[in-house]
């Protein structure tokens, strides 16, 4: 298939710069994952699509406020985003701009709060860094001067760092938010549970790479970013009974569903694992494990809306897109959600 199979034109004014004052107030657009049926609804209605004995699966990943601005012993303005622990207050890191970061340069970040040395150039363009501060540890420094590594397309300044967080968030860790979970409140939260419905948790730490365009034309040929995953022992037990049960396994957004589809066998059941996943799902992919998916509206031609098209056919999903064009929903990490059952 090529990469412009999956193209649509959205207007630029649809996609959100800010979260809404009230998660579950966002706007629902529920398709039938056969037939392509639309259904306008609020995501607090999702309660009239879930029944006693599914199992809602959530990334319970916490993002890291990642992103520093610091400046050089000369007076040089420099922006840090921290992407991978190396051990031992080690970071690769991407710095710009990069010629501003050499092998031995010294950054200060918040007033000298925290200081870092390059020590390592990378094949890739990005950087070693070697962090030094004075507090228990550097993810209490972070918190104190961070910021949240937004997606480019969000040009406003976010205001409370939380909204940028799922009420459930556990795991310190991603570059990026699990954004279909963003809608959820603790109160929903209760009630889908206080309707027989099982919440279970998995972990995938989003990286910086689900940001990265699909550039070849031959979508095949895309070479997807590895991401580290968790599926602890309980959630494996409940998904694995709920299968056995004939419920349904609905992953909330496209990372619990790579999670899931990447641990899953033959049959759709998962054990206790920690691993990576590199999977790259698009049109053609017979999925194992889940029966239903909540995620919000994505970029066109990216990754991510060819898992969405796969999950149904990519006739349904581009004719939802343009329907919810039409009815002006709002995109991506602060905008409205598609439920697919």
């Amino acid at each position: 298939m090529k990469k412009s199979d999956f193209y649509f034109d959205l207007p630029t004014e649809l996609i959100a710069q800010d979260p809404i004052p009230d998660r579950d107030q966002s706007r629902l657009l529920h398709m039938d994952r056969i037939t392509g049926a639309l259904e306008h609804r609020h995501f607090y209605d999702i309660l009239d699509y879930l029944k006693k004995g599914d199992c809602l699966v959530l990334n319970n990943t916490k993002v890291l406020p990642a992103r520093l601005y610091g400046i050089k012993p000369t007076g040089a303005r420099v922006e840090f985003l921290l992407l991978n622990p190396r051990g031992d207050d080690r970071w690769e890191v991407i710095t710009g701009p990069g010629r501003k970061a050499r092998c031995g340069d010294t950054f200060d970040f918040g007033d000298g709060l925290l200081h870092a040395e390059i020590l390592e150039v990378l094949d890739n363009g990005n950087r070693v860094a070697q962090f030094t501060y004075d507090a228990p540890n550097i993810y209490d420094v972070l918190n104190r001067i961070g910021e949240m590594p937004l997606p480019h397309y969000i040009t406003h300044e976010l205001k409370d760092k939380d909204r940028y967080q799922t009420v459930y968030a556990k795991e310190l860790g991603s570059a990026a938010a699990p954004t279909a979970g963003l809608h959820f409140t603790p109160e929903l939260l209760e009630k889908i549970q206080n309707m027989g419905v099982t919440i279970a948790y998995v972990t995938l730490h989003v990286g910086i790479g689900t940001f990265r365009p699909v550039k070849v034309e031959n979508i095949e040929d895309h070479q997807m970013h590895s991401e580290h995953y968790w599926i602890p022992a309980d959630t494996a037990e409940k998904i694995n009974a709920t299968k056995k049960a004939g419920g349904r396994i609905i992953a909330v957004g496209t990372t619990s569903c790579r999670t899931l589809e990447s641990a899953a066998d033959e049959h759709g059941f998962v054990r206790e694992c920690s691993d990576s996943t590199d999977i790259f799902i698009y049109p053609g992919y017979r999925f194992k494990c889940i029966d239903g998916l909540i995620t919000n509206f994505h970029l066109p031609e990216s990754t991510l809306i060819m898992l969405v098209s796969a999950f149904s056919t990519r006739e349904h999903v581009l004719n939802a897109y343009h329907e919810a064009i039409k009815q002006k929903y709002r995109f991506f990490s602060f905008g409205d959600c598609c439920l697919i059952l």
